[in-house]
């Protein structure tokens, strides 16, 4: 045994007691009551998230996707609601950014479930609509991914920002002055009523993401969790799916995804 390995050993053992089925049990008893104030306190932070007020939206957003051109209200689909995933894709990227293709690799087997309660869920990227489809079919994706390559959509909902900005040396993200770059992740949620008024509702970022992020909630059920305290950023660690090799460390971290954001 290596003294890496054998240092891991000896730090787990220290850690986690070794006990009998019945202490072991007792232990779980205890960290299930606080499972379930946080399950309690989760659905009344959900409650609240819906009682927000909400924002007319009267600009006419025209979006690039594989059906043409189609405005905001169109990519409803004929649903009341909208969930829009701002994927960090800027114009001239060789590829998209690996945390944003992360979360989409959880998106298609999802997309009919969803839409059995009433909403709608819609990719947009600020690239033109060509290289975000020589993309998505490299990942093998088949939800829409629209381009809004030409209007304002990522820069209103303050995830891409103008050259003029990131000169200042800080941007507008996750409702604070922060240093970025000139694509970040969020989502963004709108409702339209039976006359056709679009509102948007909400919109969050950052880590506000991982809400989004089933691999996640799988990994921190294991004892090591998400390991990530010695990375560069939190996300350091993720690839394309079409590019994990057997070593972890066998490729260079992202560029694409800022430190910063990743754990505000």
């Amino acid at each position: 045994m290596n003294k890496t390995v054998n240092k891991t050993v000896n730090e787990n053992s220290a850690i986690h007691a070794v006990v009998s089925p019945e202490e072991w049990v007792a232990a779980r008893q205890h960290l299930l009551a606080r499972e379930k104030e946080f399950t309690a306190q989760r659905d009344l932070l959900n409650a609240e998230r819906r009682r927000l007020p909400r924002v007319k939206v009267d600009k006419p957003y025209v979006f690039e996707g594989p059906q043409g051109r189609q405005t905001l209200a169109d990519l409803f689909e004929g649903r009341s609601q909208l969930i829009i995933y701002h994927f960090m894709f800027g114009p001239g990227w060789k590829e998209g950014c690996p945390s944003c293709s992360m979360l989409a690799d959880h998106l298609d087997g999802m997309l009919a479930h969803i839409a059995q309660r009433d909403i709608t869920v819609a990719v947009v990227s600020r690239a033109p609509l060509a290289e975000l489809a020589a993309f998505r079919q490299r990942m093998g994706w088949r939800f829409k991914w629209l381009s809004s390559y030409g209007n304002d959509f990522n820069h209103d909902h303050h995830v891409s920002f103008t050259k003029e900005e990131l000169a200042r040396g800080k941007v507008y993200y996750n409702y604070r002055m922060m240093e970025g770059g000139d694509e970040l992740p969020g989502a963004s949620v709108f409702y339209k009523d039976g006359q056709g008024n679009i509102f948007h509702t909400y919109s969050t970022y950052a880590r506000g993401l991982e809400l989004l992020l089933g691999a996640y909630s799988w990994i921190d059920l294991t004892p090591q969790g998400r390991d990530e305290d010695g990375l560069p950023f939190t996300m350091a660690w993720v690839r394309h799916h079409d590019k994990y090799e057997d070593t972890p460390t066998a490729q260079a971290a992202p560029a694409c995804c800022h430190a910063d954001a990743s754990a505000a």
